[in-house]
């Protein structure tokens, strides 16, 4: 990972083909420049300091959409074992397709209509063109995981909703699937 975000650059002499001094740098693969710059690093400091905060909001949040979600027949809501505890980077549900009248896109242009942001995570990566052109994998391999995809859809979280926020998230997400319900 060192030599990915330096370029693919290392300065170990037991990976190095040559070693002309203290100076000498071989790259020995391809990578990137995803080394932080000094004000990413401060930024990224300050938010270590208001992590619990947002944690403790996303919670508060996943409390309220189960607590309303989960008698709705036509999703699925998120598992969380009891010895785990998640900080909810996402919150995905899941569409019961065979309860309702259109698919995901149509309900995502719906909830998009009602001013609720929805989104989709995350594409499988073996549907990706460099995936299946690299790989060969193709449509079908993974069947569990395109299954899945189908029917997930990602509803807003962030730590600075309203409860009036997440309330017209759950109202507009109740609404649209009561009208495509079958």
């Amino acid at each position: 990972m060192l030599e990915f975000r330096s370029h693919g650059i290392t300065k170990n002499p037991k990976k190095m083909n040559n070693n002309e001094g203290d100076w000498y740098y071989e790259m020995q693969a391809l990578g990137y420049n995803y080394r932080l710059t000094d004000l990413q690093c401060v930024l990224g400091l300050s938010q270590f300091k208001k992590l619990d905060k947002f944690i403790k909001r996303r919670r508060e949040i996943i409390n309220i959409y189960n607590e309303s979600l989960k008698e709705l027949d036509e999703i699925v809501i998120p598992y969380e074992k009891p010895e785990v505890k998640s900080s909810y980077h996402l919150y995905v549900i899941q569409l019961k397709l065979e309860k309702l009248k259109m698919g995901r896109k149509q309900i995502f242009d719906a909830l998009r209509s009602e001013n609720i942001g929805v989104h989709v995570h995350y594409i499988p990566v073996h549907l990706q063109p460099y995936y299946m052109k690299k790989f060969g994998f193709k449509k079908g391999y993974f069947p569990i995981t395109e299954k899945y995809y189908e029917r997930c859809l990602t509803i807003p979280l962030y730590p600075e909703m309203s409860n009036t926020d997440v309330n017209d998230v759950i109202m507009g997400l109740k609404k649209v699937l009561k009208y495509y319900s079958k």
